[in-house]
């Protein structure tokens, strides 16, 4: 069943882009904020340490997804 629905790839691809929009979304958070603009009506400190951490997350998630389609 999983071959005829290609479960397989559609996982990686998944996760591919699920690292692609992490990575991202935390760079546009860092550009934002080299910049010295913030979210309009958000609250709360902007955290590098956190910004990289999820950076780093979403490109390890996103080249294990690549590393599973291309095999």
């Amino acid at each position: 069943m999983a071959d005829i629905l290609g479960l397989d790839a559609l996982l990686g691809q998944m996760m591919t882009a699920l690292g692609l929009a992490m990575v991202a979304g935390n760079g546009f958070a860092m550009w934002k904020h080299a910049r010295g603009e913030g979210p309009e009506g958000a609250k709360g400190a902007y955290r590098p340490g956190r910004v990289r951490f999820l950076l780093g997350v979403g490109l390890v998630i996103s080249i294990w997804g690549l590393a599973g389609i291309l095999t």
